[in-house]
């Protein structure tokens, strides 16, 4: 339990991170909302594609992590348009 807990915060870290590295511009957000974020974009990226049918048959599991970096993007972009900290072109 502890395990899978501290799986998704990493998971959600990385995620989180690589989205704002795809975003142009600096993103006003803190780290922990941005691990949250990537917490919640790498479970509905899980969601959405194994709805769509895919299946990682064995190794690293691509399709999801790359969906998730994406889903994580939009949502931090919505974050920033709903709170109003939008991102900075620095």
């Amino acid at each position: 339990m502890i395990g899978a807990i501290i799986g998704a915060i990493i998971g959600g870290l990385i995620i989180g991170a690589l989205a704002r590295l795809v975003l142009p511009g600096k993103q006003d957000i803190s780290i922990v909302m941005t691990i949250i974020i990537g917490i919640v974009a790498s479970l509905v990226a899980s969601l959405v594609v194994g709805l769509i049918g895919y299946h990682n048959k064995s190794g690293f599991a691509w399709v999801p992590f790359i969906v998730g970096i994406v889903f994580a993007a939009i949502i931090i972009v919505i974050y920033g348009n709903m709170t109003g900290k939008k991102q900075l072109n620095r």
